[in-house]
């Protein structure tokens, strides 16, 4: 039995998949069980931020996992601690909370948010439209997309939805009650949308006149991916609290929390917690990719993120049922005007993997490693199926 066929049997159908077993891979290609090659533009979705089979992250992982594997965060480990201190000390926050996903994550600055309103009575945090947050119950009611939400019932109270990039609309929502306001600075299931600087900065002032947190859901746009470490500091507006993860550790799950001390500080032990939540192993891949990233990944980053908006931009003019382009950094969209399942399909045949971003949007969040041989190829392939 083939490896798709007992998949179908036995996995929860949460996915529609690809007829695709892939196996393993190597730098920015993974391969098939048949041992066809592709060039991976999808990264398990800004996830293996420096590619496959990375020698240093390999390494780091086998010699963790030789040594210790988890305790439980009732001990320290110097790994965790050690990303910790790197994480605070090249950003702008200073406590980090760790878990192991992205909605994990935005859960922990939800639970941290309510904590900090409970001191005044406040418990209303605003979200924006085509927002996406997460799966669990609150970063599913977070998400400003009506089609997430559908078959589970009431969503959880005290939380408004605001438009992006619209200040007047988000002040008019603000009340006596609103004690966050929660954000990707670049939206990425909602179609790769960049928010304008002028509108981070407008909800920044806006928050710090009305003692309001300014959380960043940064779990696909952060970890280098638009050029800097943190996605706020390629806007330099600096947010209360921050969400991370995919990236983070290079495909090893893990999530980040951080915030202000003043804010982190509503958390007392016993408030929240995650029992695998930046074990040493998870850690110890963070470190490295943090390492990979400073020492030199992110000048990459933005080189070859300037050249895909080039490239991209190209084939804009070249074809008129593409819309526009979208994007900063490794993290950009082109919109059809119309769906897009079968560009992506026929890219997987010819061998390139793409992902959408909604149903009119071909999202490229390559790892963070790609070069201009990698984007040239994907290119040609993406020319060529754009003349089917």
């Amino acid at each position: 039995m083939k490896i798709s066929d007992i998949g179908e049997k036995y996995v929860m159908h949460t996915y529609n998949r690809f007829p695709l077993t892939l196996v393993r891979g190597e730098g920015m290609y993974v391969y098939d069980e048949d041992g066809k090659e592709y060039l991976d533009f999808v990264s398990g979705i800004a996830v293996n931020s420096l590619g496959h089979n990375h020698k240093r992250l390999t390494a780091a992982i086998s010699e963790q996992a030789s040594r210790l594997i988890h305790i439980s965060n009732l001990y320290y480990s110097e790994p965790q601690c050690t990303l910790a201190q790197k994480l605070v000390e090249n950003g702008s926050l200073d406590k980090v909370f760790f878990c192991n996903s992205g909605a994990e994550s935005v859960e922990a600055a939800l639970k941290l948010a309510r904590k900090y309103g409970s001191r005044t009575g406040r418990q209303e945090i605003i979200t924006m439209v085509h927002s996406f947050h997460g799966r669990t119950f609150g970063a599913v009611t977070a998400t400003g997309q009506n089609h997430y939400h559908e078959g589970f019932g009431d969503m959880l109270p005290h939380i408004k939805y605001a438009e992006f990039n619209n200040i007047d609309s988000v002040k008019a929502v603000v009340n006596e009650n609103t004690v966050a306001i929660l954000m990707e600075p670049v939206q990425g299931e909602g179609g790769i949308i960049p928010a304008k600087k002028e509108f981070l900065q407008q909800v920044r002032a806006l928050c710090d006149e009305k003692d309001i947190l300014l959380m960043f859901d940064e779990v696909q746009c952060g970890v280098g991916r638009l050029g800097t470490l943190f996605a706020y500091q390629h806007y330099g507006v600096v947010p209360d609290v921050v969400s991370m993860a995919k990236g983070i550790a290079g495909g090893i799950p893990c999530g980040v929390m951080m915030a202000k001390k003043e804010v982190a500080e509503s958390f007392a032990p016993g408030d929240h917690a995650s029992t695998f939540g930046g074990n040493p192993l998870a850690t110890a891949a963070g470190n490295v990719v943090v390492d990979e990233l400073l020492g030199g990944v992110l000048d990459n980053v933005r080189e070859q993120g300037a050249y895909l908006e080039k490239c991209l931009d190209e084939l804009l003019k070249k074809y008129d049922f593409i819309k526009e382009r979208r994007g900063i950094g490794l993290m950009q969209g082109i919109e059809l005007d119309r769906p897009v399942a079968d560009y992506v399909a026929k890219a997987i045949e010819n061998g390139l993997l793409l992902v959408n971003a909604g149903k009119n949007v071909i999202r490229f969040v390559p790892s963070l490693i790609v070069e201009k041989k990698h984007i040239d190829k994907a290119m040609e392939i993406l020319d060529k199926i754009m003349e089917y």
